[in-house]
């Protein structure tokens, strides 16, 4: 008698596959005019999966910026058509996208000027680029969006409004263009209303916590602050200076 074999019997399962949603890559545009520095940066960019676009020449650059919308700007100040500064210049006057600038220019003046300009942060050549990387992130993460909490709040002074929530200031009936780090920094003193806010703790929670002695960052963004928000900026009646120690915001 011989035994018959049954195939095993396989259970299939109706499995329906819903779309991955799909994650929108940085965007970074790479603005410089040495081959080898482009080159170097769009492998290492691609590589932590970052969209790359690149531009030679500050004409170019600026096109892009306004056709692609990247979410950061790489800048070099030596370009062959025109002034960085007056690229930062021209970006500014539309987009608040963070702007890392990257330069052979060592001084302090056109260090300041770059920032003064809207610059958000300043890298020197020859550079590492685990730092650069880092400093990228750091400007990505100042312009990302935070969620409503508990503590939101809106601050009401004499002069102007700040929303909290909606990451608005208004003055005189207007809305304020701020770039995200001078956002931040603002977010920081108003949080912290009439406390005494330390350089050291300002810069680590505005730029990062690898920065603590670029005091030059915080008198060029306070100036800025109070150009575009004190009655009288030469003399500030909401950003105060501690000398030595630190600001502090009154109402």
């Amino acid at each position: 008698m011989t035994a018959t074999k049954t195939a095993p019997m396989t259970a299939t399962t109706d499995k329906t596959h819903k779309p991955e949603r799909q994650v929108p890559m940085t965007r970074v545009l790479v603005v410089d005019d040495e081959p080898q520095i482009v080159r170097a940066l769009v492998i290492n960019l691609k590589a932590r999966k970052y969209d790359v676009d690149a531009a030679p020449d500050g004409a170019t650059a600026l096109q892009l910026a306004a056709a692609r919308h990247p979410d950061v700007i790489v800048l070099d100040l030596g370009l062959p058509d025109m002034d960085g500064v007056e690229v930062i210049r021209g970006l500014r006057g539309w987009t608040r996208v963070p702007i890392l600038v990257l330069s052979a220019r060592h001084s302090s003046d056109e260090k300041v000027e770059a920032l003064d300009a809207g610059a958000d942060d300043y890298v020197t050549k020859p550079f590492g680029m685990d730092e650069l990387l880092a400093r990228l992130r750091a400007s990505i993460r100042r312009a990302e969006p935070t969620g409503a909490g508990e503590d939101d709040v809106m601050v009401d002074t004499e002069d102007f409004t700040v929303d909290l929530a909606a990451k608005k200031v208004n003055r005189d009936g207007r809305d304020v263009r701020l770039t995200p780090t001078e956002w931040h920094l603002l977010e920081v003193l108003v949080r912290n209303t009439g406390r005494l806010v330390s350089q050291k703790q300002l810069l680590q929670e505005v730029w990062g916590p690898s920065y603590g002695t670029e005091t030059n960052y915080l008198r060029v963004y306070m100036a800025q602050l109070r150009r575009k928000l004190e009655a009288d900026p030469a003399h500030p009646r909401h950003f105060i200076t501690e000398p030595g120690m630190g600001y502090r915001f009154e109402r």
